[in-house]
């Protein structure tokens, strides 16, 4: 073997075994992400920063509404951004 060339190591990964956990979630609605859905975020965040009355909920709601947006589905494509929805008050955990 030549100084400059280094020795090749394979390396045999096992595959990736599931948690007990994930096995007994139920499966989810996937949602397709509109790409409106950031711009009802950053119109959330800017409607609750600039009122002070009102709650998150309702805020959001209005802002989907002006925006015609499903609930429903922001909601399902809100559950799949991992704790999105907790950030904004809407789940208790």
């Amino acid at each position: 073997m030549n100084r400059r060339q280094r020795a090749k190591t394979v390396i045999e990964l096992e595959p990736r075994r599931t948690a007990s956990t994930e096995t007994t979630k139920a499966p989810e609605r996937v949602v397709e992400a509109d790409p409106l859905y950031g711009v009802a975020l950053l119109k959330t965040a800017l409607e609750l920063k600039r009122r002070q009355d009102g709650t998150p909920e309702e805020i959001l709601r209005g802002v989907l509404a002006r925006m015609r947006l499903s609930e429903e589905d922001f909601r399902a494509w809100l559950s799949q951004q991992g704790g999105l929805l907790k950030v904004l008050g809407g789940e208790e955990s």
